[in-house]
């Protein structure tokens, strides 16, 4: 069977997403979903579907979606590219931005999507490493002929300082792209750079302050000859009417969207303050989810713990720079005090 499978797939390992366990005993903060419900405009928008349009193509090129995105950020449509998550827009970057003989750049540790989709497209990978506080310094030449830089940073829940992006944006020579999924959970983000330079695009995501991770949508913003690039090598008909649809109503009513941002960040400094308090090692959170490191006992010991427990948390295995370390989705308060329960009782004993 081998023979028929490209070698780079059959040597790579695949992405491994965090678990789906399934039932109302559940505490699932895991995956960095948003806990509360999407618009209610999406609900109403779902109602008055006509079953008619489900027979016909979407438009292929999500013309009301970016329309929506261009007031919101004050572009024009040209510079906006809406993508069947911002995963989608994360392959078509490496497809069409990089030459098989160039490499693809981003933070270690990161979002683990990224080498996988190097992989994928036989792209060379050039990793550039955190510190021991998961804060990056410029490197003095990187050689990518993009590089992706998440920010906040996922699964460290940090940013980096604005200036320190801008800078690197202003003296790096290929496509950077800057990959804001949690942007709306931080205190500032890079949006100005992609309406700013030629080279730079930034990447959102409708999954977490949205609440809408079960439709898969996410968009950029950059130079219209980037996003022509893009809209060149994606599918058909990306995504689809109903997606296209949700995500519109949605994008409109940032009312809902900003208070269910708040509402997490009340209980993530909430939870941050307690488990501080347990003798954790909390990082400054710019995120919807924190990055601990448990002190008075081992992290995957906390983990399976917990899972004993129904509460599901993120642990990334025994490899540095992360074995030490827990990634806990913001949950309800209701959860976040299960969750905080539950610890206290197992480092008590």
């Amino acid at each position: 069977m081998s023979d028929w499978i490209r070698k780079s797939v059959t040597a790579m390992q695949g992405y491994v997403p965090g678990e789906q366990p399934q039932g109302d005993e559940v505490v699932k903060l895991n995956t960095n979903e948003n806990p509360y419900l999407p618009s209610p405009e999406v609900l109403d928008m779902l109602r008055e579907i006509d079953v008619a349009d489900l027979a016909r193509y979407p438009d292929p090129v999500c013309m009301n979606v970016r329309k929506v995105i261009a007031d919101l950020h004050g572009c024009s449509v040209e510079q906006v590219f809406v993508g069947n998550g911002s995963d989608e827009i994360l392959a078509l970057a490496m497809r069409a931005f990089v030459e098989r003989d160039e490499k693809v750049g981003f933070l270690e540790p990161s979002y683990s999507l990224y080498p996988v989709l190097a992989q994928i497209e036989d792209l060379q990978q050039e990793r550039v490493a955190l510190n021991e506080r998961f804060n990056w310094t410029i490197p003095e030449r990187v050689e990518a002929a993009l590089f992706l830089l998440t920010n906040p940073n996922a699964p460290t829940s940090v940013s980096a300082d604005f200036e320190q992006i801008a800078a690197f944006a202003e003296q790096f020579k290929g496509v950077l792209l800057i990959d804001e999924a949690y942007a709306e959970f931080a205190d500032w983000n890079c949006m100005d750079l992609a309406l700013k330079h030629a080279h730079v695009l930034v990447s959102r995501s409708l999954s977490k302050s949205y609440s809408l991770a079960g439709i898969r949508c996410g968009y950029c913003v950059g130079h219209a000859d980037l996003v022509r690039a893009l809209y060149k090598i994606k599918d058909s008909y990306n995504v689809n009417y109903i997606t296209q649809e949700i995500a519109r109503v949605a994008l409109l009513d940032q009312e809902t969207m900003q208070a269910n941002v708040e509402a997490v960040k009340e209980t993530r400094k909430l939870v941050s303050e307690k488990l501080f308090e347990f003798g954790f090692e909390v990082f400054d959170s710019q995120t919807n989810f924190l990055w601990v490191k448990p002190l008075e006992i081992g992290a995957s010991t906390l983990f399976d713990a917990l899972k004993q427990r129904n509460i599901f948390v993120r642990y990334f295995g025994d490899a540095e720079p992360t074995k030490d370390y827990l990634r806990v989705s913001i949950g309800t308060a209701p959860q976040m005090f299960s969750f905080l329960d539950a610890v206290e009782e197992i480092i008590n004993g």
